[in-house]
């Protein structure tokens, strides 16, 4: 299944004979409102919409109004209600674009009925947003304590899994293998190369087309390396666990993890033994593309650490020449997280990584061979889908060599990518770029925003921009309950997600910064609960997605429109 994470334990087959009970004992969610929206709020000068849900059939007058001084700064009509093929609803749209309103706080109202729902306009909307879902990378830190303040709410825990890893598994016998560090995987406390690759490779999308604007956002992380930016000194930590996972030999064990999926407790509490897991093909590709990736990113700034990265990455590219084949990881010790899928897209995305960092000719033959065979744009990705990264470092690589029909091909793989995304907002009664409903698929949503930015800056086509808005707007309040999905940001955000950190502490909010899975396998089927992992668990894949998608708004941000 797409995106499924976990064998279930029989704690985790309990927790789903559960989970509709606990959702109705301790999130029973209040009654959507009509009108549903972006509760961060909307830019000056970007597409300004609400669904309205419940609404008679000739649609009814809206009024826009100005919170300061209550004037009716614009009225319109709402459109005629149309039906919803996946939430079964009619639906109208208040499309209040043209009012194009001054930074400062509105409300929508409708005139029929009174009722109202306030939204804020502003140029930084999502400045606060981009540093709180940021430092919940941090936040998520395994091996040290952490620390964080949020709207009243003090979070911490301390050192944890300092006995990561054992080798038992790997033929090494009871002895440890320093593997302390990373970033703990999603509601449970595991760490898995495949997924942590994954969600590195999106955030240095992120830092290699929206950079200079993310500098300039004060993330509130504690410093832990001075000569780096704070968005890649973040970063650096879950490098270097990576790093750990590397066998002599140049081959990547597959994961770190405890036999079974512990209870809801608070991570420096977990006291389960914690091992390694054998090597796969996958990991050892993710791993290589993680890492020539980092050499380019981190030179400028630690030279010494890009080296030491650069040299992991040719010794594991290496070993994949030597093992060609698609070599799954023994994980039949464990009843966590598999993370299996095949290695095609890892080796790809590893070939292209290698040749933009290093000019080798050989990834470049196999990049073209392996992009020849695969020149689409995927539109629903993730861990398990990783060629679209490769894709990208190929098609706005500035180094020469590259086959000028397979760039046409991809640059017009793109834009149709694009274009689908683009009418699946279009037909959608909250405007949501994408039309599938599974495991995590929230985080596809957000992860729309890649294909969208470059389809943008390949054609300067204003309607991807757009698109890419449609999506945020729908996870933090434009969807049928009227609710953000990102834990502390946002109106009636998650106040139980799955995650054993917020579940075993003593503090009544949840951890903030955090995208849960969202519906599935229906539109309408998400709870607020706990032990519903189903639907409201979390995961650094789907907040490195969300990191993209917040960064691609941080300035306005003008790109010539080029088909290199």
């Amino acid at each position: 299944m797409p995106g499924l994470r976990w064998l279930c334990s029989t704690w985790c087959l309990l927790a789903v004979l559960a989970a509709d009970a606990a959702a109705d004992d301790q999130a029973a969610p209040p009654t959507a409102p009509s009108i549903r929206l972006n509760t961060i709020g909307y830019l000056p000068g970007k597409p300004m919409v609400a669904t309205v849900a419940a609404v008679t059939t000739d649609g009814g007058k809206y009024q826009i109004r100005r919170l300061r001084d209550g004037a009716v700064v614009w009225e319109g009509d709402l459109s005629a209600p149309q039906p919803n093929a996946d939430t079964g609803e009619q639906l109208a749209t208040a499309d209040f674009t043209k009012l194009a309103p001054a930074a400062g706080e509105y409300e929508i109202v409708l005139v029929d009925s009174g009722e109202r729902t306030r939204f804020h306009v502003a140029e930084n909307l999502y400045h606060e947003p981009f540093r709180v879902a940021t430092r919940a990378m941090y936040l998520w830190r395994c091996g040290m304590p952490v620390s964080g303040d949020h709207q009243g709410a003090h979070f911490e825990h301390g050192p944890c899994h300092l006995e990561d890893a054992y080798l038992d598994h790997v033929g090494g016998g009871h002895v440890q293998r320093a593997s302390v560090g990373g970033w703990h995987d999603a509601g449970d406390y595991n760490k898995y190369v495949v997924n942590a690759a994954a969600t590195v490779g999106m955030m240095f999308r992120a830092w290699e087309d929206f950079g200079p604007a993310i500098q300039q956002i004060k993330l509130d992380i504690p410093p832990t390396d001075s000569k780096l930016p704070e968005f890649l000194a973040e970063i650096k930590w879950e490098l270097d666990w990576l790093l750990t996972m590397q066998a002599d030999d140049g081959s990547v064990y597959h994961k770190v993890s405890a036999l079974n999926f512990g209870g809801l407790i608070a991570s420096d509490r977990d006291s389960d033994p914690r091992y390694l897991a054998p090597w796969s093909s996958a990991a050892t590709a993710a791993f290589t593309a993680t890492m020539a990736q980092a050499a380019r990113l981190y030179a400028p700034y630690d030279a010494t650490f890009a080296d030491r990265c650069r040299a992991a990455a040719l010794r594991s590219a290496e070993f994949l020449r030597k093992h060609p084949e698609d070599h799954e990881a023994d994980q039949s010790a464990f009843n966590t997280g598999g993370y299996h899928a095949p290695d095609g897209d890892d080796r790809l995305w590893a070939a292209a990584e290698v040749w933009e960092t290093t000019g080798d000719a050989a990834a470049l033959a196999e990049l073209e061979e392996r992009l020849a065979a695969h020149p689409n744009f995927d539109v629903d990705w993730d861990w398990q889908h990783l060629k679209n990264l490769g894709l990208l470092t190929y098609l706005f690589s500035e180094r020469e060599g590259r086959n000028p029909e397979l760039l046409e091909r991809l640059h017009k793989g793109v834009i149709a990518a694009a274009d689908e995304t683009v009418a699946a907002a279009a037909s959608h009664g909250y405007a949501r770029p994408f039309t599938k409903y599974y495991w995590g698929c929230n985080g596809t949503v957000a992860r729309q925003a890649t294909g969208l930015e470059a389809a943008y800056r390949l054609s300067g086509n204003e309607a991807y921009r757009h698109a890419m808005l449609d999506g945020l707007n729908h996870l933090f309040g434009r969807n049928c309950f009227g609710r953000s999905f990102v834990t502390g940001l946002g109106g009636q955000p998650p106040l139980f997600p799955h995650d054993r950190q917020s579940a075993g502490d003593a503090v009544a909010a949840p951890w903030p910064g955090y995208l849960v899975g969202g519906p599935n396998p229906k539109a309408t089927d998400w709870s607020d609960a706990t032990e519903d992992y189903r639907t409201n668990e979390i995961a650094i894949n789907w907040n490195g997605a969300l990191i993209y998608a917040l960064a691609s708004q941080l300035l306005p941000v003008d790109h010539s429109a080029t088909s290199r």
